[in-house]
């Protein structure tokens, strides 16, 4: 989605999912808030007004507890970019095993050791797969067909048929050139 639209897109439809998770846990909230109420009411044979006065506080706590969420989540989220900052091991995951770029400082571990890349600006990150031959290379990300055109210019009929070995020679250096890529 992020080739069709960009990453600044599928980041606010990311916040979107977010907000409607949100709405639907609140809905699920209210929900069973009513339905602890009612099934309390009958069972205990209580008035409607003390009914209405516990729906009435179910209610207010739901959106307390909304209301409360961002604070809870903004303080949880200065923590661990605290703890993060101290020691980027406990940093969230990010994903590169389509490739990416990295556009600032950034460390990762190695066997035994710290490195670093994005130090003097954009370095990339290249998935790598092993070719037809055995040997290990970059990864292309094509897959899509390749025309080949040959123009050959002949006087006449004969003058051709003596290209034609030509021609098939030139022929078999593209296929063997393409076979090499894949």
């Amino acid at each position: 989605m992020a080739e069709l639209f960009g990453e600044a897109f599928e980041a606010e439809m990311v916040d979107v999912s977010v907000e409607l998770e949100r709405i639907r846990d609140l809905g699920s909230a209210v929900g069973s808030s009513l339905t602890r109420s009612l099934r309390g009411a009958i069972s205990e044979g209580r008035s409607l007004r003390t009914l209405l006065v516990d729906i009435g506080r179910a209610f207010a706590d739901v959106a307390l507890k909304a209301a409360l969420r961002p604070f809870g989540d903004l303080v949880a989220g200065g923590i661990e970019s605290l703890f993060a900052g101290i020691n980027p091991a406990l940093a969230p995951v990010r994903p590169f095993a389509k490739g990416g770029v990295l556009s600032a400082p950034t460390y990762f571990p190695m066997a035994g050791q710290w490195g670093l890349a994005g130090e003097a600006g954009p370095e990339a990150i290249l998935p790598l797969r092993r070719g037809a031959d055995g040997r290990l290379g970059v990864a292309a990300g094509g897959g899509q067909a390749v025309t080949v055109n040959f123009n050959v210019t002949a006087s006449d009929a004969r003058s051709f048929a003596t290209a034609e070995a030509e021609v098939s020679a030139m022929l078999l250096r593209a296929v063997r050139r393409g076979t090499r890529g894949s």
